[in-house]
């Protein structure tokens, strides 16, 4: 194969494939680690580092290119929204952006203004806070544009804040802000902010967050409610096909390839139809419901972590139950897994590496970060990361 050939074949390589993780869970949303990571990763590497952050947070790192980027708040209010890039060598910050928040700030002691994890398309990455302020910056962190949601739906708040976090697809951002009041999602244009569409949605405090179904110009979105799924188009919003017998306002539902894993009656398996339209029920287990993480995929197989801090291995053809191990809780922030291993941390900072396959999991190593962690990991390159109120660590081998 000659130069020219190989220039153009890497030109036309999925952006993924270049060591990206450009949104909540990873860039389908499944916690599926598309390389490897070995399982001796720690802080103890010449190439691992920590570093510090101004605020509180419960977003989850992205990375992009050669930038990990986070979210944060601070101040008496947490009135400070903050969105931060920093080097994926050094860890030294490359750059801050400090905004104020136009919309309500009140939260759960628990949870934050920055609890929503940022997402990019690679050209740009856009952070939303439970403010329901909205910020797109390009990746030198200019800011391209801005909404202060609130402005325009004054009501559209709940109690103890929020945390969907958004997606892109077919080049609209797709806002989630459900909530007890003035609930709806949003599909916002990408290069302006301007509102494509506002669909509005069951009243209930929400933090799942919506799900990406397909590629390229099959992108379809799934938003998930207390009434269940709404598989919708991104450009216009409209329903493509529902699914209304009720699910999970926590834990957000999983793709895998045309199935979809929904918490919904324990965990219900919905495969959508190759028209777009409608959609089948595999099966549905009530023994593999999630506590608060969503579950991740590892090959055929998915893996479900209960409210006891139960780890759940399952075929996700068919839902049977391979193996059970309890793990060390409680359990915030969702596993992210390779073919051989999966990375989840408990609330306490304990990093816990499970070995997949065979009859049974076991957890063959342990991290010690010692600071609260609510959030899921990011990866890239052979790296973790992962974040506290505090410190945003780099884990290598």
């Amino acid at each position: 194969m000659n130069s020219s050939i190989i220039a153009v074949f890497v030109l036309f390589l999925p952006f993924s494939l270049f060591g990206n993780w450009l949104s909540f869970r990873g860039d389908n949303g499944n916690g599926i680690i598309k390389e490897d990571l070995s399982p001796d990763i720690g802080l103890e590497s010449n190439s691992s580092w920590e570093a510090k952050l101004p605020g509180r947070g419960l977003s989850s790192p992205i990375v992009v290119e050669d930038l990990v980027f986070l979210t944060a708040s601070s101040g008496p209010k947490q009135e400070t929204l903050h969105v931060i890039a920093f080097d994926i060598k050094s860890g030294k910050k490359a750059w801050e952006r400090k905004f104020k928040a136009t919309g309500r700030t009140v939260c759960h002691e628990k949870t934050c203004v920055a609890a929503p994890t940022m997402v990019s398309d690679g050209k740009v990455v856009v952070a939303q806070f439970s403010s329901n302020d909205v910020f797109c910056l390009d990746l030198k962190g200019n800011l391209k544009w801005l909404r202060g949601l609130t402005y325009d739906y004054p009501n559209a708040a709940n109690g103890l804040g929020m945390s969907s976090s958004p997606v892109i697809a077919k080049g609209v951002l797709v806002a989630q802000v459900e909530n007890d009041a003035e609930s709806f999602t949003a599909g916002l244009n990408l290069k302006n902010g301007t509102t494509l569409w506002k669909k509005d949605r069951p009243r209930g405090a929400n933090w799942t967050s919506p799900t990406v179904l397909g590629r390229g110009n099959k992108q379809q979105v799934a938003l998930q409610s207390m009434k269940g799924i709404a598989v919708i188009d991104p450009e216009t919003g409209k329903d493509q096909w529902l699914y209304e017998d009720g699910a999970s306002t926590i834990p957000s539902s999983t793709v895998s390839g045309n199935t979809i894993l929904v918490p919904s009656k324990g965990l219900t398996a919905l495969q959508a139809r190759g028209d777009g339209k409608s959609h089948t029920q595999l099966w549905r287990d009530n023994k593999l419901g999630p506590g608060t993480a969503s579950p991740t995929l590892s090959g055929d197989k998915f893996y479900v972590l209960n409210k006891a801090n139960v780890l759940t291995c399952a075929e996700t053809k068919s839902g049977k139950i391979i193996w059970r191990t309890r793990m060390k809780g409680p359990m915030s922030g969702s596993p992210v897994s390779t073919k051989d291993h999966l990375f989840v941390f408990n609330e306490e900072g304990l990093g816990q590496v499970v070995q997949l396959g065979g009859e049974e999991g076991k957890t063959i190593r342990s991290i010690e970060l010692n600071e609260t962690i609510l959030c899921s990991p990011a990866v890239s390159e052979g790296a973790l990361y992962i974040r506290s109120d505090n410190t945003l660590w780099k884990l290598s081998d």
